[in-house]
């Protein structure tokens, strides 16, 4: 079964309205607790091409067919494609909302090796790295409004601008004068704080990201009043996906598809060729 954005773009067009209610199109067959839940379920029925799959059953059959990895709450990637894209679903109830990212910093691709991935995740299949897509609902109830599905790579800047920040800030931690230091995945633990060693401290870094929809508003400013979804691919990302996929869009009435130039996130004064898709159902 061929799974990429471009697939789950196609097939998002051919359900139109399980949008409108993802709790009612969800609770029936799969136990959900909340409409995040709900988008979730829904974009791994975008790339399994499950959407209009009844049957719970097979879905769970596609979902093994497709993905390696379907997630952890607090931990990154909350879907892996085998031999493909990782994909990180985030809900705002604001269509502007920051996105909060907590003890993980924005990723241009996902590494096998970041700390912060479980160890199930790093071998569930063999890979070293993948392409990050970042996909941001706006849900307004239980119906879903908007989506939009960037690739890190024009999103994100490299993994050292985050490190280093990171790193720095550990650094200041450690250099605290008569205080017990705890390895630690987060920014810093001191144990035994009070003369009783009975009081811990955690520290945590929670990383934010600005919204896609205000981030790309030099490119796209959606005022569409019903579900619309918004795609930016890097041209080459776009070129590597097999014809069929290509062609699938680009037959679509329901979706636009544009060259667009994109600000590089290492160097905004350098642009980056890609491609600006909107499906509007």
């Amino acid at each position: 079964m061929l799974s990429n954005i471009l697939e789950a773009i196609n097939n998002i067009s051919l359900a139109p309205s399980i949008s409108n209610n993802l709790i009612t199109t969800y609770s029936s067959g799969i136990r959900i607790n909340n409409v995040g839940e709900g988008l979730e379920t829904f974009i791994k029925d975008a790339f399994s091409n499950s959407l209009l799959e009844e049957n719970y059953s097979q879905k769970l059959l596609n979902y093994q067919e497709v993905f390696s990895w379907t997630g952890n709450q607090n931990h990154p990637p909350d879907i892996m494609i085998k031999n493909s894209d990782a994909i990180e679903v985030k809900k705002t109830q604001s269509a502007n909302t920051d996105l909060a990212l907590n003890s993980s910093y924005p990723k241009t691709t996902l590494l096998s090796s970041d700390p912060m991935i479980t160890q199930d995740c790093k071998i569930c299949e063999e890979w070293s790295e993948k392409d990050i897509i970042y996909t941001v609902g706006h849900v307004n109830g239980s119906s879903l409004k908007s989506l939009w599905m960037v690739y890190g790579s024009l999103y994100a800047a490299n993994h050292l601008t985050y490190k280093v920040i990171k790193e720095k800030i550990s650094e200041g931690i450690r250099e605290i004068p008569n205080v017990e230091l705890a390895a630690t995945k987060e920014l810093g633990r001191v144990n035994r704080v009070d003369p009783l060693g009975i009081t811990n401290l955690r520290i945590r870094g929670m990383w934010q990201i600005q919204n896609p929809r205000k981030a790309f508003n030099y490119l796209y400013s959606d005022s569409y009043e019903n579900f619309e979804l918004v795609s930016v691919i890097p041209l080459d990302k776009y070129n590597s996906f097999p014809n069929e996929s290509r062609l699938k869009v680009e037959n679509n009435s329901l979706i636009s598809i544009n060259d667009i130039l994109v600000k590089n996130p290492n160097n905004p004064v350098q642009l980056i060729e890609a491609k600006l898709i909107v499906l509007k159902n």
